[in-house]
């Protein structure tokens, strides 16, 4: 009995296909920029009202975590 539970385990495929691991690679990839972002913008919103001279780089500095994502769709494409 064992060995045949091993033996179906040894030629068992990928636990999920191919479009739920790139459905999950891009989720996560959204959620952690949006983590980040959550903290980059609070800071950045701060900084603007203190001194509107920081507009542009607290622009650049929220739209950072966004390459996250960009980059989780290329390999998805790409893959």
């Amino acid at each position: 009995m064992l060995d045949n539970i091993l033996l179906q385990a040894q030629s068992s495929g990928p636990a999920i296909s191919q479009g739920a691991a790139a459905a999950l690679a891009v989720g996560l990839a959204a959620f952690g920029a949006g983590y980040a972002e959550r903290g980059i913008g609070a800071a950045a919103m701060g900084a603007i009202a203190e001194d509107d001279s920081l507009f542009v780089n607290g622009l650049i500095l929220t739209v950072l975590p966004e390459t996250l994502v960009i980059l989780a769709l290329v390999v998805v494409f790409i893959g």
